[in-house]
């Protein structure tokens, strides 16, 4: 069973992974979402995958070394997500 809540199906609601993952492309140039977390783990890709299907993230582009890799960065609605659900990333923005 997936952690992912939602209000509604308007209004998803992040978890914390989701958050942490987003969280990381604010200061990034471009708004580059990591392929790997801070402890050098792979992100889920379930975690990504929910980011783009909720309009959080978006395919930056395809890595031709690794195309299986999610090269992803944050939209708009994502910053906007963080800045609202983070509220340490209203001073990082």
């Amino acid at each position: 069973m997936s952690e992912h809540v939602a209000h509604s199906a308007a209004q998803p609601v992040p978890t914390r992974a989701e958050l942490a993952y987003l969280r990381r492309g604010i200061r990034e140039p471009g708004g580059k979402l990591p392929l790997f977390d801070r402890r050098g783990q792979e992100i889920s890709p379930a975690i990504i995958q929910i980011c783009i299907a909720n309009g959080w993230a978006e395919h930056w582009f395809a890595n031709p070394v690794k195309p299986d890799w999610l090269v992803c960065r944050l939209t708009q609605a994502g910053r906007d997500l963080v800045q609202r659900h983070w509220p340490a990333a209203r001073a990082e923005g």
